[in-house]
């Protein structure tokens, strides 16, 4: 919980002036704050705050809304009052829509949008932007339908994460009634099939020709020049956050999907290539939890009704991966992220889409706990039957109501409500299809 609340930092002095975008001098009656480490803090941290301080989520929001009026974009990963361009995609989209999704808005939702399609839209008019603001990434994708991996790196990892923030803005755009622009967005969230190799079952890269990328290994890295970044084939592959549906079928349906997943967290853990990236930490098979496009991927197996994976996963990266002794993460904190992750994932559910405003479910930590969620309401997480002799779900209740999927809604939480689990041996669906 302590590391999960460090970042991001005030960054106004007490009379509110700071350092703007445009590193002019400002004032602000609002709170200006810094150190946005988006790329990793969208996924968990910032689905935290939504439960446990949407208060201080909408001063973030607000703080890089106001960046991206003063820089003329918005930062990617600001530090400072910099553009540092630091990694991919553009997930102050994600921390935003996941707000609005969840009926958070202390924001204007138009403004928002448009700031959102500018930052994801290749711009050739001449703006001031750092170079690596606008990757030539977007160019290729609006010009060529893809990008290819011969004349961008990171390629098949940039496509992804773009088309997940695509569907962002297309969700937003549809609630807004821009319809427009929601069916342009919604096409580009799909671009993520174009990265997929039936033949090796993996997300490959393309050249400009339209051919597969060789030679291919799935455990091959380079930190600075491979299709993936910070990771390999076996890490980037399962990176569909929103159309876990779509990704499902590429693999040919639930029980190949889940013969997969499985191969992911028992093949060889050796990471090949000469230059292969330090952050591939805390490896289970090729599942890397000390890098943050793992993190969502134990809960893909509710979608192939194994809940019971989703379990076993989970609980092994919090048995072997968290510790208190001084080497007791396995990767780098990222500014709260590694911690949001164990929090979230101890009360028993983690968001795989930030944006889709419910929670994947997969088991508690604890007998009992209670949240305080404002206004004098408390959710509460509770378990009956708890003991190492009981690992799995057996049934899940929301108050007193069995489930009908393996998801929670965060209108649950936000209301007030009780989750009950209760554990048990048995490996079994326990929701009523």
């Amino acid at each position: 919980m302590y590391h999960s609340f460090i970042f991001p930092g005030v960054y106004s002095d007490a009379d509110g002036t700071y350092r703007g975008m445009d590193q002019e001098i400002r004032r602000s009656d609002a709170p200006d704050y810094t150190v946005f480490s988006l790329w990793d803090t969208h996924r968990a941290l910032h689905p935290l705050l939504t439960i446990l301080d949407p208060e201080r989520n909408q001063e973030f929001i607000q703080a890089l809304l106001r960046k991206d009026g003063e820089g003329g974009i918005l930062p990617m990963w600001e530090l400072a009052a910099n553009y540092t361009g630091t990694m991919i995609g553009s997930h102050a989209i994600s921390v935003l829509i996941d707000a609005y999704a969840k009926g958070q808005r202390d924001f204007d939702p138009r403004q928002a949008l448009e700031a959102m399609i500018r930052a994801m839209e290749y711009d050739s008019s001449g703006r001031s932007y750092p170079s690596y603001l606008m990757p030539k990434a977007k160019l290729y994708e609006e010009t060529l339908g893809f990008i290819p991996c011969d004349l961008e790196q990171y390629s098949v990892s940039q496509a992804l994460e773009f088309a997940y923030n695509s569907w962002a803005i297309a969700t937003l755009a549809r609630d807004l009634g821009d319809t427009e622009t929601a069916e342009r967005f919604s096409g580009r969230s799909t671009r993520y099939r174009t990265y997929f190799d039936p033949e090796v079952g993996f997300m490959r890269g393309k050249n400009r020709d339209g051919s597969w990328t060789t030679p291919f290994h799935p455990r091959y890295s380079s930190h600075t020049s491979a299709p993936y970044v910070e990771g390999n084939a076996w890490q980037w592959s399962w990176y569909v956050p929103h159309d876990v549906e779509g990704l499902m079928a590429l693999y040919g349906g639930k029980n190949t999907f889940a013969v997969k997943l499985d191969s992911l967290f028992t093949v060889s853990s050796e990471v090949l290539g000469e230059n292969r990236s330090a952050d591939i930490t805390g490896l289970i098979g090729q599942y890397a939890h000390g890098n943050e496009p793992s993190h969502h991927i134990a809960y893909l197996y509710n979608w192939a009704d194994q809940p019971w994976r989703t379990a076993e996963v989970v609980t092994q990266i919090l048995d072997e991966f968290y510790t208190d002794r001084p080497d007791g993460l396995c990767g780098n904190e990222d500014c709260g992220q590694m911690s949001a992750w164990y929090v979230l994932n101890a009360l028993g559910f983690y968001p795989v889409c930030p944006g889709d405003p419910r929670y994947s479910l997969g088991r508690p930590l604890f007998e009992e706990v209670r949240l305080a969620v404002g206004e004098g309401r408390t959710f509460t997480v509770k378990a009956e039957n708890f003991a190492p002799e009981n690992p799995y779900v057996q049934e899940a209740l929301l108050n007193g109501e069995k489930l009908t999927t393996p998801f929670l809604p965060h209108s649950a939480i936000e209301s007030g409500s009780t989750l009950v689990f209760r554990m048990g041996p048995e490996k079994t669906v326990f929701w009523e299809n």
